[in-house]
Protein backbone atom coordinates (compact mmCIF):
# COMPACT_ATOMS: atom_id res chain seq x y z
CA UNK A 1 0.00 0.00 0.00
CA UNK A 2 3.01 2.32 0.10
CA UNK A 3 2.22 4.03 -3.22
CA UNK A 4 -1.32 4.23 -4.60
CA UNK A 5 -2.95 6.14 -7.46
CA UNK A 6 -6.43 6.62 -5.95
CA UNK A 7 -6.59 8.51 -2.65
CA UNK A 8 -7.60 11.70 -0.85
CA UNK A 9 -4.98 14.18 0.32
CA UNK A 10 -5.92 15.86 3.59
CA UNK A 11 -4.61 18.82 5.53
CA UNK A 12 -6.07 20.61 8.53
CA UNK A 13 -5.30 23.86 10.29
CA UNK A 14 -5.87 24.01 14.03
CA UNK A 15 -5.85 26.40 16.99
CA UNK A 16 -3.00 24.47 18.63
CA UNK A 17 -1.16 21.17 18.87
CA UNK A 18 -3.44 19.09 21.10
CA UNK A 19 -6.12 17.00 19.37
CA UNK A 20 -8.01 17.02 22.69
CA UNK A 21 -7.87 20.71 23.61
CA UNK A 22 -7.32 22.52 20.30
CA UNK A 23 -9.85 22.92 17.51
CA UNK A 24 -9.82 22.35 13.76
CA UNK A 25 -10.35 25.66 11.95
CA UNK A 26 -9.85 24.50 8.36
CA UNK A 27 -9.99 21.28 6.37
CA UNK A 28 -8.64 20.99 2.85
CA UNK A 29 -8.71 17.85 0.73
CA UNK A 30 -7.99 16.76 -2.84
CA UNK A 31 -9.61 13.64 -4.29
CA UNK A 32 -7.24 11.87 -6.67
CA UNK A 33 -8.02 9.17 -9.23
CA UNK A 34 -5.28 7.66 -11.38
CA UNK A 35 -2.89 10.26 -9.92
CA UNK A 36 -5.05 13.18 -11.14
CA UNK A 37 -7.01 15.58 -8.95
CA UNK A 38 -10.72 15.18 -9.72
CA UNK A 39 -12.35 17.07 -6.83
CA UNK A 40 -11.57 19.44 -3.97
CA UNK A 41 -12.92 20.05 -0.48
CA UNK A 42 -12.09 23.22 1.39
CA UNK A 43 -13.79 24.98 4.26
CA UNK A 44 -13.06 27.11 7.26
CA UNK A 45 -14.65 26.02 10.53
CA UNK A 46 -15.98 28.25 13.29
CA UNK A 47 -14.20 27.27 16.53
CA UNK A 48 -15.80 27.54 19.97
CA UNK A 49 -12.87 29.65 21.18
CA UNK A 50 -10.99 32.56 19.66
CA UNK A 51 -8.02 32.00 17.37
CA UNK A 52 -4.87 33.36 18.98
CA UNK A 53 -2.46 35.71 17.27
CA UNK A 54 0.26 33.05 16.80
CA UNK A 55 -2.12 30.81 14.82
CA UNK A 56 -3.34 33.78 12.76
CA UNK A 57 0.28 34.72 12.01
CA UNK A 58 1.06 31.14 10.91
CA UNK A 59 -2.08 30.38 8.89
CA UNK A 60 -3.48 33.78 7.99
CA UNK A 61 -6.84 32.62 9.37
CA UNK A 62 -8.47 35.33 11.47
CA UNK A 63 -11.42 35.29 13.86
CA UNK A 64 -13.30 37.46 11.38
CA UNK A 65 -12.77 34.88 8.62
CA UNK A 66 -14.39 32.10 10.67
CA UNK A 67 -17.15 34.18 12.24
CA UNK A 68 -19.82 32.85 9.85
CA UNK A 69 -18.14 29.55 8.94
CA UNK A 70 -19.97 26.25 9.55
CA UNK A 71 -19.41 24.41 12.82
CA UNK A 72 -17.31 21.27 13.13
CA UNK A 73 -20.28 18.87 13.12
CA UNK A 74 -21.60 20.21 9.80
CA UNK A 75 -18.13 20.07 8.26
CA UNK A 76 -17.34 16.55 9.50
CA UNK A 77 -20.51 15.18 7.90
CA UNK A 78 -19.58 16.75 4.55
CA UNK A 79 -15.94 15.72 4.89
CA UNK A 80 -16.86 12.11 5.70
CA UNK A 81 -19.01 11.98 2.59
CA UNK A 82 -16.16 13.47 0.52
CA UNK A 83 -13.49 11.00 1.67
CA UNK A 84 -15.67 7.87 1.69
CA UNK A 85 -13.48 4.82 2.28
CA UNK A 86 -10.49 6.23 0.38
CA UNK A 87 -6.94 5.95 1.60
CA UNK A 88 -5.91 9.31 3.06
CA UNK A 89 -2.53 10.91 2.44
CA UNK A 90 -1.09 13.69 4.58
CA UNK A 91 2.28 15.08 5.58
CA UNK A 92 2.87 14.27 9.25
CA UNK A 93 -0.37 12.31 9.01
CA UNK A 94 -0.40 11.35 12.69
CA UNK A 95 -1.17 14.99 13.54
CA UNK A 96 -4.07 15.36 11.09
CA UNK A 97 -5.45 11.87 11.70
CA UNK A 98 -5.35 12.33 15.51
CA UNK A 99 -7.34 15.57 15.25
CA UNK A 100 -9.81 14.12 12.75
CA UNK A 101 -10.27 10.90 14.71
CA UNK A 102 -10.81 12.75 17.99
CA UNK A 103 -13.39 14.99 16.34
CA UNK A 104 -15.12 12.05 14.63
CA UNK A 105 -15.48 10.31 18.01
CA UNK A 106 -16.52 13.48 19.85
CA UNK A 107 -19.03 14.80 17.28
CA UNK A 108 -20.12 11.79 15.21
CA UNK A 109 -19.81 9.07 17.85
CA UNK A 110 -17.42 6.80 15.96
CA UNK A 111 -13.76 6.82 14.88
CA UNK A 112 -12.24 7.67 11.54
CA UNK A 113 -11.34 4.26 10.09
CA UNK A 114 -9.70 5.18 6.79
CA UNK A 115 -6.22 3.81 6.21
CA UNK A 116 -3.59 6.47 5.61
CA UNK A 117 -0.17 7.09 4.11
CA UNK A 118 2.25 9.59 5.61
CA UNK A 119 4.55 11.46 3.22
CA UNK A 120 6.74 12.35 6.22
CA UNK A 121 7.39 8.64 6.79
CA UNK A 122 7.99 8.07 3.05
CA UNK A 123 10.46 10.95 2.84
CA UNK A 124 12.39 9.63 5.83
CA UNK A 125 12.51 6.18 4.22
CA UNK A 126 13.44 7.22 0.67
CA UNK A 127 15.42 10.40 1.36
CA UNK A 128 17.33 9.41 4.52
CA UNK A 129 20.15 11.89 3.89
CA UNK A 130 17.95 14.98 4.22
CA UNK A 131 18.57 16.78 7.51
CA UNK A 132 14.87 17.65 7.83
CA UNK A 133 11.69 16.17 6.42
CA UNK A 134 9.38 19.12 6.99
CA UNK A 135 7.04 19.88 4.11
CA UNK A 136 8.91 23.09 3.33
CA UNK A 137 12.25 21.25 3.21
CA UNK A 138 10.80 18.69 0.79
CA UNK A 139 9.22 21.42 -1.32
CA UNK A 140 12.62 23.13 -1.55
CA UNK A 141 14.35 19.82 -2.34
CA UNK A 142 11.95 19.11 -5.21
CA UNK A 143 11.76 22.77 -6.38
CA UNK A 144 8.07 23.02 -5.48
CA UNK A 145 6.64 26.48 -4.88
CA UNK A 146 5.86 26.75 -1.14
CA UNK A 147 3.96 30.04 -1.34
CA UNK A 148 0.60 29.98 0.41
CA UNK A 149 1.54 27.12 2.73
CA UNK A 150 -0.15 26.61 6.11
CA UNK A 151 -3.58 26.67 4.51
CA UNK A 152 -5.48 23.41 4.06
CA UNK A 153 -5.91 23.19 0.30
CA UNK A 154 -2.49 24.65 -0.56
CA UNK A 155 -0.74 22.20 1.78
CA UNK A 156 -2.64 19.38 0.03
CA UNK A 157 -1.38 20.62 -3.33
CA UNK A 158 2.21 20.78 -2.07
CA UNK A 159 1.89 17.34 -0.45
CA UNK A 160 0.57 15.87 -3.71
CA UNK A 161 3.59 17.20 -5.60
CA UNK A 162 5.91 15.78 -2.92
CA UNK A 163 4.08 12.42 -3.05
CA UNK A 164 4.40 12.39 -6.86
CA UNK A 165 8.14 13.08 -6.60
CA UNK A 166 8.61 10.36 -3.97
CA UNK A 167 6.69 7.95 -6.21
CA UNK A 168 9.03 8.81 -9.09
CA UNK A 169 12.12 8.24 -6.93
CA UNK A 170 10.93 4.78 -5.90
CA UNK A 171 9.86 3.73 -9.40
CA UNK A 172 13.12 4.96 -10.94
CA UNK A 173 15.23 3.11 -8.36
CA UNK A 174 13.32 -0.19 -8.71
Amino acid sequence: MEFVSDYVLVDIETTGLSPYYSEIIEIGALKVRDNKVIDTFSTLIKPDNIINENITNLTGITNEMVEYAPNILEVLKLFESFIGDNILIAHNAKFDIAFLNNNFVKHLGYPLINRYIDTLYLSRKYLPNLKSHKLQTLADYFNINYNGAHRGLRDCEITKMVYDELTNIVHISV
